[in-house]
């Protein structure tokens, strides 16, 4: 296998993909090495990506040899029940009709009441207390983890549990076997919640799917991915939403003088940010061609989405924020069957943020530097670690 560029993971702007990624768009499909040695496919076009999101010969389990981002020596044994991510058809199919009724437009929509309710009260709470505040643990991290957990039926009281084992889980830095340990505490937590809910039945996702009928060790997995990604990644794209458009004065005014932009704002939000692009990464099951480079069955890709939705040929001017861009086909949320269960969930959410926060605080501006914040460069999921701001 001959030599090939080894590929950072992290950003060193926090406004843009690492250059190292932008120049892989010259060969859109490369051969790359990771900081673990290990060497996988690259994808960085918008169009290969989603032909590979879509083709059933590329496979989504992380158990599979040769999945990238996992170290051989760090996988688990005997390895835990694959959740709903990791699965591949039929399989995965059959796991997601089972609960995408859960995530309808119609059903997230009867949330926005409640989520509005939240939104206020972690407001009035930031409102009362001392200035400079930080964002991330008075509003951005709250807010979906109180959603998610009522949905769920997971009680609050225990987020600093799962949110702090979620933190060391996407923590690159932190070594494999810890990261799994973290893994397994949030799943014997979920375990437990299950037995508990079997005994006294409840009106939230994980009773309603055990009257279905669902297996228990199969709805421990997705009560454990629901929760990460319900909270990580809605708290994130908060946290670096508000600084963006704080330091963009046209776009937030833009904003403010009409709330039916909100929409396209998160949207180019998403866009601009991909903070999960890894997420999308695949394993091929046999010999498949993409973008005219054959990828061996057993060869690992990955998918530079941070590049992706920035591609020319799909975005014009792609590292420019525009909120009036209307550009919709953007794979923040990945593409295809794997496509993300919450977006619907996630979309309502930032609006709402955006609309409340940004109206009832007009004064809200940050209270240090970009320079001088802290980015989670090291996490699977990007975001910011505090926001410091002041009104």
């Amino acid at each position: 296998m001959t030599d090939s560029p080894v590929l950072p993971l992290t950003r060193s702007c926090p406004y843009a993909p690492p250059p190292e990624h932008v120049q892989l768009q010259r060969e859109p499909v490369a051969r790359v090495t990771l900081p673990d040695g290990s060497q996988v496919w690259a994808l960085s076009r918008l169009d290969d990506i989603r032909t590979m999101l879509t083709d059933p010969r590329f496979s989504s389990d992380r158990q599979r040899k040769g999945f990238p981002l996992q170290p051989p020596e760090a996988r688990p044994s005997p390895p835990p029940r694959q959740p709903m991510i990791g699965l591949d058809p039929p399989e995965h199919g059959e796991a997601r009709r089972a609960v995408v009724g859960e995530f309808t437009i119609r059903r997230m929509n009867a949330l926005r009441p409640r989520i509005q309710q939240i939104v206020d009260e972690r407001i009035d709470a930031m409102l009362a207390g001392p200035r400079p505040a930080d964002l991330v643990p008075a509003l951005a991290l709250p807010v979906p983890s109180l959603v998610i957990c009522e949905l769920l039926g997971v009680p609050y009281t225990d987020h600093d549990f799962f949110q702090s084992r979620s933190a060391n889980l996407l923590d690159r830095a932190i070594p494999p076997a810890e990261r799994y340990a973290a893994a397994n505490a949030i799943r014997e937590y979920m375990a437990a919640l299950i037995a508990e809910k079997e005994k006294e039945p409840a009106d939230d996702l994980l009773g309603r799917q055990l009257a279905k009928g669902a297996d228990r060790d199969d709805l421990a997995g997705l009560g454990f991915l629901l929760l990460l990604a319900g909270h990580e990644t809605t708290g994130n794209m908060i946290s670096l939403g508000v600084m963006t458009l704080l330091e963009r004065p046209q776009a937030l005014a833009a904003l403010r003088a009409d709330p039916a932009t909100t929409p396209e704002v998160v949207e180019e939000l998403l866009r601009y940010f991909t903070i999960a692009e890894f997420v999308t990464s695949r394993v091929a099951r046999e010999d498949v061609e993409i973008g005219g480079v054959l990828i061996r069955a057993g060869e690992g890709v990955i998918t530079l989405g941070n590049v992706a939705n920035r591609d020319p040929a799909a975005f014009v001017d792609g590292d420019t924020f525009d909120i009036g861009r209307g550009a919709r086909h953007h794979i923040a949320f990945g593409f295809g069957p794997h496509q993300c269960l919450g977006q619907n969930l996630a979309r309502i959410e930032l609006q709402i943020v955006f609309d409340t926060l940004f109206a009832r605080i007009p004064g809200l501006r940050l209270a240090t530097t970009t320079d001088e914040l802290s980015f989670k460069n090291d996490s699977t999921v990007y975001g910011l670690h505090s926001l410091p701001v002041t009104w």
